[in-house]
């Protein structure tokens, strides 16, 4: 189950301490770092989750995977979270971290959905639109396929989402073929 508000508590003061430190880039790469782990290692996940396993197996277990791979502050926030029993809650974690992070640089995570891939040459004309009708200036696009859409796109950034979907057009129009107001009504 997620905590969302325990994870932002956790990345917030670690954030904080890390700007303090100026370590803000390293330890940014290191929860990236982690995050991959976390995603690629069900073993991993397996750990920070298992209530079998006692606290100092898992530190040392943790200090032997990220040791000398991430940052000595990264690692001893690792050793703390463990410390606190709240290992399992991590990857939520290193998720409000990289929000933080990108809250702190301005970056705004632009998500495209398309029927197809896109070329960069496509990718680097939206984001320079985006740039010319917005004060964004630092965007970062995620880009997902799904032929669900059958054609167009969706964008979202942040709570604007702009539907240019065929798939919403045929469901627009459909709903206007089910309610159609020219057809009278018998009573």
């Amino acid at each position: 189950m997620q905590n969302l508000r325990l994870a932002s508590r956790y990345a917030k003061s670690l954030f904080d301490l890390a700007v303090e430190k100026g370590l803000v880039e390293a330890v940014y790469n290191d929860m990236l770092f982690l995050q991959e782990l976390c995603t690629q290692s069900r073993e991993f996940k397996g750990l920070l989750r298992s209530p079998v396993i006692k606290a100092d197996k898992k530190k040392s277990i943790i200090d032997a995977v990220i040791g000398g791979k991430v940052n000595e502050l990264t690692a001893s926030f690792a050793r703390l979270l463990v410390q606190k029993t709240r290992e399992n809650e991590m990857p939520d974690i290193i998720v409000a971290f990289i929000k933080e992070y990108k809250d702190y640089k301005g970056i705004k995570v632009l998500k495209l959905t398309t029927a197809v891939p896109v070329s960069e040459n496509v990718k680097q004309e939206l984001i320079q639109k985006i740039k010319e009708k917005t004060s964004i200036k630092n965007i970062e696009l995620l880009e997902k396929v799904d032929e669900g859409i059958i054609g167009g796109f969706v964008l979202q950034i942040d709570d604007l989402q702009i539907d240019a979907s065929i798939s919403y057009d045929l469901n627009k129009l459909r709903k206007q073929f089910l309610n159609n107001d020219f057809i009278y009504r018998i009573r």
